[in-house]
C-alpha cells in the first residue's frame, strides 16, 4: 500500500517538473514554396520553381517615391534583391496602430541582424505625420532606421499603394472614394522580385511567427 502512495507522489512530482519546463517551439512555414498573389481576394496562385517566365507580367508593387523618419527619399530601388514586410499605420491611432508596431518591432528583433530583409511603414495621415513627427515617434517606439522605414509624403501615392497593389483592406466590392480613410490591421510579404507572398494579421502573435517563418521558407526558396 505505502508503495503504491510513493508511486503515486513520484509520478505528481515528476509531471509538475514536466509542466512546469518551458519548451521553445520555432513555428515552422505551412507550405514549402509560397504562393503568389495578384489580386484583393487574395487567392493563392502556385507557380513551380524555374517558372520565372509565368511571372515577367505578373502583379508587381510598382515604383514609387516617399520620405523616410531621416528625410531620406525612400524609392523602390532600396528594396532590390530585399525581402520585405509592410504595413499602414498612423501615429496618433489610439486604436490598432499602437499593437501593429509592437508586433513590427518583433519582426525587427528577429531580422535585425539579416540584412536581406526590411521593414516598411507607411503613413496614412502624411498630411499630420511630417519627417519630425515619424522621427520623434521611431525614437519613442525603438525604431532602427537600418532596418525599418516610416515613410510619408503624397496621400493619392499612399492610398493608391495600399489599395491598388499591396490590397490591404478587406472591404472587397466597395467602392472607395479618394478621400476615404485607409485603415488595415494587415501585414504584407513581398519578395525580392516586388511580388506579394503572403498577407498576415498584425495583431495577431501566432499570424507574426508565421511570417517569421515565412520569411526564411522563402529565403531559402531564393537560395536553392
Amino acid at each position: 500500500m505505502q508503495k503504491g502512495i510513493l508511486f503515486l507522489i513520484l509520478i505528481v512530482i515528476i509531471s509538475g517538473v514536466s509542466c512546469n519546463r518551458p519548451e521553445k517551439v520555432e513555428k515552422e512555414s505551412r507550405v514549402s514554396l509560397l504562393p503568389y498573389y495578384r489580386e484583393a481576394t487574395f487567392t493563392p496562385v502556385w507557380m513551380k520553381k524555374g517558372a520565372e517566365k509565368d511571372l515577367q507580367d505578373f502583379h508587381q508593387i510598382p515604383a514609387f517615391r516617399l520620405q523616410n523618419q531621416e528625410g531620406v527619399w525612400i524609392t523602390e530601388q532600396k528594396f532590390k534583391d530585399k525581402i520585405y514586410i509592410t504595413d499602414f499605420f498612423f501615429t496618433s491611432c489610439p486604436g490598432i496602430c499602437p499593437k501593429m508596431t509592437n508586433n513590427m518591432l518583433v519582426l525587427q528583433e528577429a531580422f535585425e541582424n539579416d540584412p536581406d530583409v526590411l521593414l516598411l511603414s507607411h503613413s496614412v495621415t502624411p498630411e499630420n505625420d511630417s519627417v519630425p513627427v515619424l522621427a520623434n515617434y521611431a525614437t519613442i517606439k525603438g525604431v532602427k532606421a537600418s532596418k525599418w522605414d516610416l515613410v510619408t509624403g503624397s496621400r493619392s501615392e499612399i492610398y493608391n499603394l495600399g489599395r491598388n497593389f499591396y490590397f490591404v483592406e478587406e472591404d472587397l466590392g466597395l467602392e472607395k472614394a479618394a478621400d476615404d480613410f485607409l485603415h488595415t490591421e494587415n501585414f504584407v510579404l513581398v519578395d525580392k522580385n516586388r511580388h506579394i507572398r503572403g498577407i498576415y494579421s498584425g495583431l495577431n502573435a501566432t499570424a507574426i511567427q508565421q511570417l517569421i517563418a515565412d520569411v526564411k521558407n522563402l529565403q531559402n526558396e531564393i537560395s536553392e
